[in-house]
Formats: structure tokens, sequence, C-alpha cells
């Protein structure tokens, strides 16, 4: 695949994870949000099964040892179960771009876990996109002056943000040997998670009345947003730089704010719009593996 190719594919998977947090938005009019998160997750993980019980796959997933699957197992609970169902509850009670902006810590949390839990010192680039990204976030929400149920948003969102965190740290570790295909991983850990999350949905909140559009924004979220935008992620990965990969990624934040604007009605204040900039740099700046200073 040449890099442009790849360069294209890969911001087309960042609109449709973009589109996401619309189509959330719209769906939660209706749908319980971790019902909603459990249905998501669940019919994708249906639609990436039949290419992970092939004869190949299933040889490893048997080769695997115990200590692999207690890590994928807690990578469901981590990514899935909870990042997942705190990013759909968060999407109920707080709007689109301050759950995107939040959800946007979680590579500055990662820089710092990673020091502890798999020795990668961040670089002095890194360090200057984790100051970026706080000013951004200070800047964002000051005066501070939430609501009860934008109190109740920003601590769901904490949980999920640092469950997403760990379970980023959880993902390379498990994915740095190269032992395991991301199909593989992502089948296994997306079951996990997509069952606790229906399990807990359907016993807590039910299952509603599905409208036709309600329909349609489940399968288009599991289909096309979770099952195909990830493997056609996966693919560019091959051919894009984790600079370039990083830098299409961290556009995200921007794209769910004029979304937002358009198809929402959400505004943001010329402050709130600084701060999501310099939060946005600042976010990039942390995923960048540059050489370090010596």
């Amino acid at each position: 695949m040449s890099n442009l190719k790849a360069i294209l594919l890969a911001v087309l998977v960042t609109v449709l994870w973009s589109t996401s947090f619309i189509i959330i938005k719209w769906g939660l009019a209706d749908i319980p949000p971790i019902t909603f998160a459990g249905l998501r997750y669940f019919i994708a993980f249906l639609c990436l099964l039949p290419f992970a019980i092939r004869k190949k796959n299933l040889e490893i997933v048997k080769s695997l040892d115990r200590k692999i699957f207690i890590k994928l197992f807690l990578l469901g609970i981590l990514f899935y179960a909870l990042t997942q169902g705190a990013q759909f509850l968060g999407l109920s009670l707080l709007p689109a771009v301050t759950v995107s902006l939040l959800l946007n810590f979680t590579p500055v949390i990662v820089a710092v876990l990673a020091i502890f839990m798999i020795s990668e010192s961040p670089t002095i680039v890194q360090w200057f996109g984790v100051l970026f990204f706080i000013a951004g976030i200070i800047i964002y929400f000051s005066p501070i002056n939430f609501s009860s149920s934008e109190i109740t948003g920003l601590i769901v969102m904490s949980i999920g943000v640092g469950a997403n965190a760990l379970s980023a740290v959880l993902g390379r570790d498990i994915n740095r040997t190269g032992k395991i295909s991301p199909l593989i991983v992502t089948v296994i850990s997306m079951g996990v998670g997509g069952i606790i999350l229906l399990a807990s949905g359907l016993f807590f909140q039910g299952l509603p009345s599905l409208s036709f559009i309600n329909i349609i924004y489940l399968l288009w979220l599991a289909v096309i947003n979770t099952a195909l935008a990830f493997t056609i992620w996966n693919l560019t990965l091959r051919s894009l730089t984790a600079m370039e990969s990083s830098i299409i990624n961290g556009t995200m934040l921007i794209q769910i704010a004029v979304l937002a604007y358009i198809f929402l009605g959400e505004t943001l204040s010329m402050k709130e719009g600084i701060g999501l900039l310099i939060a946005a740099c600042g976010a990039v700046m942390v995923q960048l593996k540059l050489k370090r200073v010596k």
C-alpha cells in the first residue's frame, strides 16, 4: 500500500470514529447508555468472529498460555467494559466535545504509567506535550462552574480515562511481542468486554423497543465504525509511521468539535476553542516517538 493511500484511509477512519460521538448522542435519546454500548460491541464482536475462527487463528489461540488469556480478559474489562461504558455514560451527561477532550487526556496518563509499567520513558517533546495538554484543559474549563450532572459526567469520564490509559499500556505490553495478531487480540478482548457490557445493560437498564433508525445507528456503529474501521486502521499501520498515525489520530478532537457544532448545535466560546487547540497540539506531541535528546 502506498503511503498516500494509507494516509487517506487513516483520515477516513478518524472521520468515521469522530462521527461515532454524534451517532451515539442521537441514539442515547432512546437507548440506555450501557445497553447501547453493549449492543454496539457485541454486534461488532460477532462481525469479526468468523475471521478469528479460521484454522490458522484457532491454532494461535490454542497455543496461548494462561497468562496471556488473563491479560486479554483484563484488556476486555478495561478497554471495552469500563472505557466504552464510561464514554457512553459520559455522552449522556456531557457535550460530545467535552467527552472527546477528556478522552484525549489518555496519552498523558499513558506517558506517565509507561515509565513504571513497561519501562518506557517519555521524550522531552512528550513532556512538553503533557504541559501543553494540561494548559489547554485549564483554559477550556475555566472558570470552574459545573452543574451536578456535569460533575457526575466528569467523575464517570475520569474512571473511563483511567481505564483507557491502563488498557493502552496493557495493550502495548500484549502486542509488542508480535506473537499474537491484532485480530485475535481485538476479538477476544472485545468479546469479553462486549458480553460484560451487554449483560450489565440488560440487567440494570433493560432492552428498550428499538426503532428502525435506532437499529441503523447500532449496525453502523458496530459494522462500519468498529469492525471495518479498526480493520482498516490496523492495515494502515503497516505503512504509516507512528508519528503520521499520531498526527492523523490527533485531528479527531477538532473533527468532533466541528461535527458537534453542525449536527448537535454544540458551540464553543473563543476561550474554549483556544483551549481545545492547545490541548490537541499537546495530545499529538505526547504521542510522538522522537529520538531522545542526549
